[in-house]
């Protein structure tokens, strides 16, 4: 009971994180030649992306309460191992059908991104945790720049098997680095899941907890759909080759990454408010630019990935101060109010994910995907100007 408890490392818990980001992105540059190897129309492959977002989704609410109760350390490996038994299933799978639900599976390589955040949160005390947590999630930011490059290199020189052969081999190896040094850090109790889910309806009437919760799900939703429809715009309507279209990945991650840097330098001197809605119009206005541009006839790979670099800008402003708005609205349900408005941004990306490969084909071009992340970020305009609406109502009444 005395004896302190050996700690992971940092590279155990940014390994964990980026594991996951790297089975989301990898493959992306892939997604239309895979329509093509198993005969079915680009929407259906699609899937692979709105399908494993809508499991991720699910999965964020459980996977923190499960390990309250069973640990940190079996359910990361657990989930490891489960991946790993998905990812050859991938690679075997004789039809579009049994690909997309090993694929689906895969998905519970979301607790591990999860639960490398639950980690730190045990064994760092509370001021030291945010910015350990920023640290290990720079992984978030850093891997899918290079991820889709890397996706679409394989794919030119080896199909694109070799993508999720490359998601297996990682796979294993952190799953030797967790079993060596992820020790367990959690110390008992917990709130159980169906005690966490009866704190829901405090939350749910709540103007702000919504206006800050749907300001991220549009924001978020806006890149979702991004990710779905990207390799399609890339490679059909701007022709493209994949290893092309994995390069001009990088651009929303790069635009991500800056956006967090200016909200870690400004939030506090502008406040949460003004920073979310500065971050949501910082992606309405390029996507809005790049729409017209289209309409005219003036499609190319700087005008739509530029724009959606923009887009990623806007998130990295916009994303960490609707995130803190979220758990300030009731301080002692922080952690419910993050895993619910996770969950609901990742649901919510999904949907337009799949509703993005679903207008996309071969006469539209890219409007329809364009038109998705215009109304879907002008929407998180409104929902944090909403906000704004009610919190200056409720300061005059006072």
């Amino acid at each position: 009971m005395t004896a302190s408890v050996r700690r992971p490392s940092l590279l155990t818990l940014v390994s964990i994180t980026g594991t996951g980001a790297l089975s989301m992105n990898i493959f992306l540059p892939s997604l239309p030649g895979m329509a093509r190897h198993f005969d079915v129309p680009y929407a259906t492959m699609q899937l692979s992306v709105s399908g494993f977002l809508a499991v991720s989704a699910v999965l964020q609410l459980l996977c923190g309460p499960v390990s309250d109760r069973f640990g940190r350390r079996p359910v990361v490996l657990g989930s490891l191992s489960i991946f790993l038994l998905a990812t050859l299933g991938t690679l075997l799978a004789p039809s579009a059908g049994l690909f997309l639900f090993f694929r689906m599976v895969q998905a519970v390589i979301t607790c591990c991104f999860v639960l490398s955040r639950a980690v730190v949160r045990d064994i760092f005390p509370a001021e030291r945790a945010a910015s350990m947590i920023g640290l290990v999630t720079m992984a978030m930011s850093l891997v899918p720049m290079i991820a889709p490059t890397i996706g679409g290199v394989l794919d030119e020189g080896f199909g694109w098997r070799a993508s999720f052969v490359t998601m297996g081999i990682a796979g294993i190896a952190v799953w030797l680095l967790c079993w060596f040094n992820l020790t367990e850090t959690a110390r008992g109790g917990g709130i159980p899941l169906r005690q966490q889910i009866a704190t829901y309806p405090v939350l749910a009437r709540s103007h702000r907890f919504w206006g800050y919760a749907l300001a991220a799900m549009l924001s978020a939703g806006g890149f979702y759909a991004f990710l779905g429809g990207a390799p399609f715009v890339g490679q059909r309507v701007l022709q493209m080759t994949p290893a092309q279209v994995g390069y001009w990945f990088a651009a929303p991650s790069i635009g991500y990454a800056l956006g967090n840097f200016i909200s870690v330098r400004w939030s506090t001197r502008l406040g949460m408010n003004r920073m979310i809605l500065i971050g949501a119009v910082t992606c309405t206005v390029p996507l809005a630019i790049a729409l017209v541009i289209d309409q005219m006839g003036g499609q190319s790979a700087l005008v739509f990935f530029g724009s959606v670099a923009f887009m990623g800008l806007g998130n990295g402003i916009l994303l960490p101060n609707a995130n803190a708005g979220m758990m300030s609205v009731r301080p002692e349900l922080a952690g419910t109010a993050s895993g619910l408005g996770g969950s609901m941004s990742v649901a919510g990306g999904a949907g337009l994910a799949a509703l993005a490969g679903a207008f996309l084909h071969d006469d539209a071009g890219a409007a329809p995907l364009l038109i998705i992340m215009v109304a879907v970020a002008a929407g998180s305009i409104v929902a944090i100007l909403w906000v704004m609406a009610r919190e200056r109502k409720v300061l005059g009444l006072n």
